[in-house]
């Protein structure tokens, strides 16, 4: 897995090589192009895994030999060759040591299965290049081991026999490869002459091609990663689709297979190769993704790869809000286990399998073929439904009873039919009603089960549900006037709304055109069917603002003045009290001053931004790592810390003209990106030009 996209990127230094050796790769003619799919076939290959909604990640191989501990520190993973810095021939030592005697797929395969998981996905070889299973391409894989068992193949066998699903993670990244590129940054040992990327791409295909065709059905699922380098891009993605799938057509593969991923948030920019699923990791999404498949990446403790030390374990009611979270917002769970270099599961994980199967037993019908909650998430919990015959079940997933005693769920036209506990469906069903638009239901101040409660709601119909009228606009605040523009997202409902703070009744305005203001105003809104309530409410305050007086600037000359530092931080150092290694005047923000490694280095770029009218400004920047942004001395964009790239945007009302503008950054080591924005009302959000910067020449 990554750490933040920040450890093992390449050096400035072997970049120019790298580039060059790896876009020479000819372009294969494949008898289809899997690219261009039908929807039909699309929906028939994905049903499986779309219905499963919980699998297992398996970290698994060489690493979990020195569990975690190297030198004097004992908090690294999977990942520990390059973030302590081992060299090859010392890892190499491992394949002497590792002897997983006590390795038992039955028994693996039984605790995924009996925790309520469909399919298993598991490291046939992570960025390190160890394989570990047999593979006749390499000698760096299990069967140089003292083991010398194909774990695939016994895994593959036991998944057929309890109908698991299993499928592989394979690394595009290679720490071990010779023809890899590029290096990491602190190996001055392995000399990259001769090196060819291509080369590599053909041992990866060769690989590929055994794991697609030594193991009866598996795998099901390629899950490809280490795909953020250079050297690597979207054409080489749609190749490696099309070769996967003419050897396996009905695969499915996630969308690390192309490039253009967006960090952790786990998804690719809009308009670029994207494989089959998007893949979240170690976080959820807000609000989900309608229309499109993904699958949240999660670890049990702190790491992937076995860590003997790592003994921070999120509890059992977590795991299981998340997995209900997940599954409410139309996503997949894709759990983690690290196993001990011995085979086995750690003790914790085990438990934490087995509390989490207890209660899938009991509701694992309100996860397995879910769609996600047509009505949203509550305080008190979340909501999946399916559609059986021509009816709806909504299951409400009650985390903690309402305060007063009800659920209340607005927007529901259906007729409610009987709602009964899932897990203990002869105990006497909670009593419900309609009330207006909504349906109501009474919950017991003490819930069945403490973690999770399933509530099975059954309403007569195919779902009717309406939302609250949206608001349309991006912004919540204005200048000199504002038109506020609604949606009925149904698209067969009527829209009634007040500008008071009063509820909406049928003869409150009827919403037709967008709604002028120009002063603070709270808009209302509800939507109505034959004369009847048939939403809940919508409220929104729309704030005026008075715009910051731009500052008279005499001189201006074009760019901005920078101010380069070194240094190895974890959070932004005070850059306005310390002294600068190199400064100048750059168009933009030009990080050409940093030393060769592109590492442990900062700038504060400062002067003015011109700003063509009085409105809404915002700004935003994606840095990896740290970075702020400040206008007229007030911080706007609070960004900093170590992370990979990450986005934060602040608002600000602004006269036109000229604004004191600051933006600090700083990189630790791997990726270095700074990406500085601006939008506002009348403009789409775009890079900064040069010709919107400025600074005043020093006397």
């Amino acid at each position: 897995m990554k750490i933040n996209f920040k450890i093992a990127l390449f050096s400035a230094l072997f970049l120019a090589f790298a580039i060059g050796a790896c876009h020479s790769s000819k372009k294969t003619t494949y008898q289809k192009d899997y690219l261009n799919e039908s929807d039909a076939a699309r929906n028939q290959r994905m049903e499986w895994w779309r219905e499963a909604r919980f699998g297992l990640f398996i970290h698994w191989g060489l690493y979990a030999v020195p569990a975690g501990e190297w030198g004097e520190k004992n908090t690294y993973g999977e990942w520990i060759r390059t973030t302590a810095e081992i060299p090859l021939k010392t890892y190499d030592g491992f394949v002497g040591k590792f002897n997983p005697t006590q390795f038992s797929a039955h028994d693996w395969v039984q605790m995924a299965k009996n925790a309520g998981m469909k399919y298993i996905v598991i490291t046939s070889k992570h960025h390190d290049g160890f394989a570990i299973y047999d593979s006749k391409v390499s000698d760096f894989d299990v069967m140089a081991t003292p083991f010398k068992r194909d774990i695939l193949k016994e895994l593959a066998d036991e998944c057929k026999k309890e109908g698991i699903k299993l499928c592989f993670y394979h690394s595009i990244m290679d720490w071990h490869h010779p023809d890899y590129l590029p290096r990491r940054n602190w190996e001055t040992d392995r000399s990259t002459k001769g090196a060819k990327f291509d080369r590599y791409v053909t041992y990866m295909k060769k690989q590929l091609k055994e794991l697609l065709t030594n193991y009866g059905d598996a795998p099901h699922v390629l899950w490809f990663d280490g795909e953020w380098e250079s050297t690597w891009n979207s054409e080489y993605g749609k190749d490696l689709y099309n070769y996967v799938r003419s050897l396996k057509p009905d695969i499915i593969i996630n969308n690390r297979v192309g490039a253009h991923r967006d960090g952790m948030a786990g998804f690719t920019a809009p308009g670029q190769f994207a494989g089959d699923f998007g893949t979240p990791e170690q976080e959820i999404p807000a609000t989900g993704l309608p229309g499109m498949d993904w699958e949240s990446c999660m670890t049990m403790n702190n790491n992937w790869g076995y860590n003997k030390a790592d003994k921070n374990f999120k509890s059992t009611k977590e795991l299981l809000h998340n997995l209900t979270d997940i599954a409410s917002k139309g996503g997949n769970f894709l759990l983690n286990v690290g196993p001990t270099a011995e085979g086995l599961f750690p003790t914790e994980s085990i438990q934490r399998l087995k509390e989490i199967g207890e209660w899938m037993k009991k509701n694992g019908e309100s996860i397995h073929g879910t769609l996600a909650s047509p009505i949203g998430s509550f305080d008190w919990g979340r909501v999946t439904m399916k559609t059986k015959g021509e009816n709806t079940i909504l299951y409400l997933h009650v985390f903690n009873s309402p305060s007063h005693g009800q659920i209340i769920l607005h927007g529901i036209a259906n007729t409610p039919m009987g709602a009964a506990y899932l897990a203990a469906p002869m105990t006497k069903s909670p009593h419900f009603e309609r009330v207006d638009d909504a349906i109501v239901l009474d919950v017991p101040t003490k819930l069945l089960d403490p973690i999770n409660t399933v509530i099975m709601l059954q309403l007569k119909g195919k779902p009717d549900i309406h939302m609250v009228p949206v608001v349309k606009n991006k912004l919540t605040t204005f200048v000199e006037s504002m038109y506020v523009s609604l949606a009925d997202e149904g698209g067969n409902a009527e829209i009634h709304y007040t500008l008071d703070g009063t509820q909406p009744t049928i003869f409150s305005a009827t919403y037709l055109t967008p709604i002028k203001i120009e002063e603070t105003t709270t808009v209302t809104a509800r939507s109505f069917r034959d004369d009847q309530p048939i939403s809940g409410t919508m409220q929104q305050s729309f704030w005026k603002k008075e715009p910051k007086a731009s500052t008279p600037v005499a001189a201006a000359a074009p760019g901005l003045q920078y101010f380069y530092f070194e240094g190895k931080w974890e959070k932004l150092p005070p850059f306005d009290s310390m002294k600068a290694l190199k400064k100048g005047t750059v168009t933009n923000f030009d990080r050409s001053a940093k030393n060769k490694l592109g590492e442990n280095y900062g700038f504060e770029y400062r002067g003015f931004i011109k700003l063509p009218t009085t409105g809404i400004y915002t700004f935003s920047t994606a840095s990896d790592d740290g970075s702020v942004l400040l206008i007229d001395n007030e911080m706007l964009v609070d960004n900093d810390g170590l992370h990979g790239t990450k986005k934060v945007a602040g608002t600000l009302a602004l006269q036109a003209g000229y604004h004191e503008f600051i933006v600090r950054y700083f990189n630790s080591v791997g990726g270095e990106d700074l990406k500085v924005t601006w939008a506002s009302e009348t403009m789409d959000e775009q890079p900064i030009p040069d010709n919107a910067l400025f600074h005043v020449k020093a006397k």
